[in-house]
């Protein structure tokens, strides 16, 4: 099942055990650091079940990507979210409620619906996948109210083992985990966080970009830049490239096919430095990224963990570097109250929604509402980031839903008839491979509009979704289809009826818990980056409750503590038998922890770190050292 569907010979870590446990019906815990390869351990055991598998996940972005990859193995899968026509998603109910559906996609919003509510008195559902699952703990550092209502959809399917998977989670959160659904007999499984090839280091600076200039110009090779504003990922991305570094910017509010061309670029190969806000990197699966760098101290361990996870996916030798300055540890301190506003300006801001949309008190549930954050904010003179977290503090009271990734998918429906169509491919052969792909992918598309997606067209014809998006436009603008590009304007869907602002629900118990829960991880967040003995690792491993890590020996803090007189004679025995190797064949770090380890890693790396000062040798884009002379 691995080698066929997947092209895998074999598990990686826990995801066989994992495995065994869903078949045995058993509900399950997982927790796998970043590229553990979580969508496996759901979707091999849900393939050898009978009946379909329901997944539920927060992002339509990862959802969508993991039913194309599906789609792509010949698996029938479908995601279901808010871009879709209402006859489309009952269609897609019917077909999995027969069987023609293996995989079936939701955000936890759709679970109390009427029609998916009908759905479930008919279907035979094997397993509920339950994606992000720190989500439903209000304990965790991306609380969603809406994943409460995961509970509902356990209670309705009592012979369907849950499986609950998350990248990062404390022990506190884990626990309310497994509260929150219910678990029955059930198995916990945690894969170390340790990451053997993955450096941690820390800088506190006085000028951010300038030893980020630094760190690009020694570290070969893909790399991702984190930067907490749109703003300054242009500025920053423009300071690289006037270096001669080759850099590119990357942010939710650029065009939906200049980001997918960005993407696409970077993933190639074709631009080697991304630099970006944290819209950038999820369901990202490049695996020789060589270093991360935060130019901004992100708020809690959890994002940090995550984002840095993304280095070096393919084992060899990565850099995990944060740099921070006085200034920001002063920032984030004050940042509290701004995450966190008074209950006064969040009452405002919920008058002021309704306001800015024309909406009565006593109706809006279940509408949906295109929601223009800046133009919001202007309107009423308000301040941009407390009326952000205002806005937040709002959802998680369940009133609302605002979320960047929900967007209406394209839609595309011919109107010239099959006759015309034969004529124009004859008359514009360069487009008759796009319309092909459309006739036989999408079926209907003759007689109604149907929703496409155009990174799949993309992927079938072998070109760029850039290169998808200009054909599929001229091909409206030569009346042979009418195109209608995905919407990619915030949503705000109110999920309860607007109450006057006076009268409106809050829980200011748990809001002001989890104020103080935010601080306690900030200060953690703070903690790491200022740690001068301990190591990183350990420290990142300690707190997601892995305490018997070992220290891993490669961080900053561990080659400092390890730096010992290296005398003379072991330096010139180690040098010359590292350059003996590397000169018959380049290799990685690993292969040559591997093939000196006679000499200790202690050691070898004050050499290797030696000679790379030196410029003796030099790391290439794969992780591999060569000898320069």
């Amino acid at each position: 099942m691995l080698q066929q569907f997947w092209g895998f010979d074999a598990f990686r870590g826990r995801q066989h055990d994992i495995i065994d446990a869903v078949l045995q019906s058993h509900d399950v815990l997982a927790i796998l650091p970043t590229g553990g390869g979580k969508s496996v351990c759901f979707q091999v055991p849900a393939m050898l079940m009978e009946g379909v598998c329901i997944v539920v996940t927060p992002l339509i972005a990862l959802m969508k990507d993991q039913v194309e990859h599906l789609l792509e193995k010949n698996i029938p899968a479908f995601a279901i979210h808010s871009g879709l026509q209402p006859a489309e998603i009952i269609a897609a109910l019917d077909d999995a409620a027969e069987g023609k559906v293996k995989f079936l996609y939701i955000s936890p919003e759709r679970i109390d619906t009427p029609v998916f509510q009908d759905f479930l008195q008919d279907a035979s559902v094997c397993l509920i996948a339950v994606d992000e699952a720190h989500c439903i703990s209000q304990w965790g550092y991306d609380f969603r109210p809406a994943y409460l209502k995961i509970a509902r959809l356990r209670l309705a399917l009592k012979d369907a083992p849950v499986i609950a998977l998350t990248a990062s989670a404390t022990e506190e959160v884990q626990k309310d985990i497994i509260e929150k659904l219910y678990f029955r007999k059930f198995s916990i499984f945690r894969q170390s966080f340790e990451r053997k090839n993955l450096s941690y280091s820390s800088f506190k600076v006085d000028n951010k970009i300038a030893k980020l200039t630094e760190i690009c110009k020694n570290v070969a090779g893909s790399a991702i830049v984190y930067c907490k504003s749109r703003r300054l990922t242009q500025d920053v991305a423009a300071f690289l490239n006037a270096h001669k570094l080759d850099a590119d910017f990357y942010h939710a509010g650029l065009e939906p096919e200049v980001r997918a061309l960005k993407q696409e670029q970077w993933m190639n190969g074709d631009k080697r430095i991304m630099v970006c806000t944290n819209a950038f990197g999820m369901g990202i699966d490049k695996p020789d990224v060589r270093v991360v760098v935060h130019h901004d101290m992100p708020d809690c361990l959890e994002n940090y963990y995550q984002e840095a996870g993304r280095a070096g996916r393919d084992g060899n030798k990565s850099y995990a570097v944060l740099l921070y300055t006085e200034r920001d540890i002063t920032e984030l301190k004050s940042f509290v109250n701004i995450r966190f506003p008074a209950f006064e300006v969040i009452k405002k801001t919920y008058g002021y929604i309704a306001d800015y949309l024309h909406l009565p008190s006593g109706t809006g549930e279940g509408l949906s509402f295109d929601f223009d954050f800046v133009a919001f904010v202007e309107n009423f003179k308000l301040d941009t980031l407390q009326t952000m977290y205002a806005i937040k503090a709002i959802e998680q009271q369940g009133h609302f839903q605002l979320n960047d990734s929900i967007f209406l998918s394209s839609k595309v429906q011919f109107i010239a008839d099959r006759d015309n169509i034969e004529a124009f491919e004859d008359a514009y052969e360069a487009l008759e491979p796009i319309i092909k792909v459309l006739l036989r992918t999408y079926e209907g598309i003759f007689s109604k509009t149907v929703s496409i997606n155009e990174e799949r067209i993309a992927r079938k014809l072998h070109i760029s979704e850039a290169d998808v998006f200009a054909q599929l436009k001229q091909l409206h603008a030569l009346r042979l289809i009418q195109y209608i590009p995905q919407k990619d304007n915030p949503q705000l869907l109110y999920l309860m009826n607007r109450s006057k602002a006076e009268d409106m629900f809050f829980n200011h118990s748990a809001y002001l818990s989890r104020k103080e829960k935010y601080k306690q991880r900030l200060a953690v967040m703070l903690k790491y980056a200022g740690l001068q003995q301990q190591c990183r690792s350990a420290y990142i491993s300690a707190y997601f409750g892995d305490e018997a890590a070992n220290d891993c020996g490669v961080c900053d803090n561990c080659l400092n503590k390890n730096r010992k007189p290296l005398s003379k004679e072991r330096f010139d025995a180690i040098t010359s038998q590292l350059l003996d190797v590397i000169r018959q064949k380049p290799a990685t770090i690993t292969q040559l922890l591997a093939e000196l380890k006679h000499y200790g890693k202690t050691d070898l790396w004050k050499v290797i770190r030696f000679l790379q000062a030196e410029k003796t040798i030099r790391l290439d884009s794969d992780g591999r050292l060569h000898a320069n002379r």
